[in-house]
């Protein structure tokens, strides 16, 4: 759609962890030197969290890509709310085994066994468990039961745990005490400051070809930071409708306006973009303006009115720039079957 306006390869904000993007902010440098180091050592866990979207995904993957010589043997599990035998049987899963129809008994045989085979072969094995918060306590006990696994006083087994902010809570937990001795090494992911979300939206416009067509002002990267509250997914999402926006208004410069307009729509159209503590005070705010107003007494209806038109003219805004979006679309459509 708009790649082909402003000459780029390939969208330069999906969604999707691709390694190809992967950004070394300080964060996710130091974060990603964590997982080296811990790889080094072959044994016990590593913990990275961090907030819905911060890329910790990516940053496994963009590890992974380093680890294609085949001396690696690794089972990704992306965790839901397993139990703790549902939990092993997801690991055997991960790396291939049968798991349905075995006592937990044969199904540690099974891993161990299998384990140890891949160990004298020289290949390490490596787990990666994704949302690692929805595992319960047993369950991440299991795992850790795991970790005994040894083969001539050398680890069968190393994992990477990684999940939002909540599963520190999980480990600092008086249950956790031996897992907590096996963390070799953990980091937080925060978001990226305004200089980092700057050269994280530059790098990927970079990955894909961008000769500096559109250009984006600096009140716009301004604003960019401040909504997305520097957070990767957050910041993907809006510059990509960012981008959007310009195609289907032809525009090369996109300034702050733009991108409030942009939000604007984003915000009638899902109204959880908005992080929930900023909602929270917003919403208290609001109920407060409420409480203030209705001891005027008519000004609460002027007020609901006033709210109700905004979003009827921001929807009629939205829809009336969906209208060449489609136009454009249907010329596309007819102009393949025409040449066919």
């Amino acid at each position: 759609m708009y790649e082909s306006y402003y000459q780029l390869r390939d969208k330069p904000f999906q969604l999707n962890p691709d390694p190809r993007f992967f950004f070394a902010s300080k964060g996710h440098k130091r974060a990603f030197a964590y997982l080296e180091y811990g790889l080094s050592l072959g044994e016990g866990f590593i913990v990275i969290t961090g907030d819905v979207g911060a890329g910790k995904t990516l940053l496994v993957k963009s590890l992974l890509k380093k680890l294609e010589n085949g001396s690696y043997l690794i089972g990704q599990l992306v965790s839901t709310q397993l139990d703790a035998e549902d939990t092993l049987r997801s690991v055997a899963a991960a790396f291939g085994l049968q798991a349905e129809g075995l006592t937990k008994s044969a199904l540690l045989k099974s891993l161990e066994d299998y384990l140890r085979l891949a160990v004298r072969q020289n290949r390490r094995p490596l787990l990666i468990v994704d949302e690692a918060q929805n595992l319960n306590h047993r369950a991440v006990e299991e795992l850790r039961m795991l970790s005994n696994f040894h083969e001539n006083d050398k680890s069968l087994l190393q994992s990477f745990l990684l999940g939002q902010p909540e599963f520190r809570d999980t480990i600092q937990s008086p249950e956790m005490l031996q897992l907590r001795q096996r963390v070799i090494a953990s980091y937080h992911l925060g978001p990226l400051d305004r200089a980092e979300t700057i050269q994280y939206i530059v790098h990927r416009l970079n990955t894909v070809g961008w000769q500096g067509n559109p250009t984006f002002s600096e009140d716009a990267f301004d604003i960019i930071h401040q909504f997305s509250a520097g957070v990767p997914r957050r910041i993907n999402t809006l510059c990509d409708r960012i981008l959007l926006f310009g195609y289907l208004e032809e525009r090369n410069v996109l300034d702050a306006g733009a991108v409030q307009e942009v939000i604007s729509d984003l915000r009638q159209e899902v109204h959880h973009q908005e992080p929930h503590a900023q909602r929270h005070v917003q919403a208290s705010a609001s109920m407060e303006h409420v409480r203030t107003s209705a001891s005027g007494g008519g000004a609460v209806s002027t007020t609901l009115a006033e709210d109700l038109e905004t979003r009827l003219t921001s929807m009629e805004r939205s829809i009336n720039r969906l209208i060449p979006l489609v136009r454009k679309v249907l010329y596309t459509v007819t102009s393949g079957k025409e040449n066919e």
